[in-house]
Parts: structure tokens; C-alpha cells; sequence
């Protein structure tokens, strides 16, 4: 089944319970940097999004540097912003 990309409306209504997340300049994703004590607590973190992450089947683009990632959510098959992005999104939120 496709998945349809989020409206502007539906993109701006989720964005609006997420604050650590921002839209990319060409509104196809949203984009968050998170700052951790230390390499293993970010390493933590990453790992808890990983095992979601292949049970959702969803992967996010991440870049991590010692206790800092950063994350980019989209929907490459959508080309952009859909709810498979806003969920991850709160799960991340909720594990902070």
C-alpha cells in the first residue's frame, strides 16, 4: 500500500507537538540535533531507534560524532513528509 505524503496542514499540526524537530528548508523532511553526556549514552540512544526502527521498517538518515546526532526524517517512496516520519518522531520525543 502507498503511503501519501502529510499535507501542509498535517505536516504543520505535527511540527507544532514537536519542537526539537524542524522543518528542512525544502519541506520534505524534518531534522533534529540531539546532544547526549557521552558517547555511550548517545550510542544508547541510537540503538533503542534501531530496534523501533526495523519493527516499524523505517529507517532514519543519521549522522553521529561522539555525543552528538543528528537525525533527518522522510519518506524516500513518498518523496517527503508523511506519518511514518511524525511517528518516529514521538517515539524519539518519548524516549528522551
Amino acid at each position: 500500500m502507498a503511503i501519501s505524503r502529510l499535507t501542509e496542514a498535517e505536516r504543520d499540526a505535527a511540527l507544532a507537538d514537536l519542537p526539537r524537530w524542524t522543518l528542512r528548508p525544502d519541506g520534505l523532511a524534518i531534522e533534529t540535533e540531539l546532544k547526549f553526556a557521552d558517547f555511550n549514552e548517545a550510542f544508547g540512544f541510537m540503538t533503542r531507534v534501531a530496534l523501533y526502527a526495523d519493527k516499524a521498517d523505517h529507517h532514519p538518515e543519521w549522522f553521529n560524532v561522539y555525543n552528538t546526532v543528528r537525525m533527518t526524517l522522510t519518506t524516500h517512496d513518498a518523496g517527503g513528509l508523511t506519518a511514518r516520519d511524525v511517528a518516529m518522531a514521538r517515539f524519539v520525543e518519548g524516549i528522551l
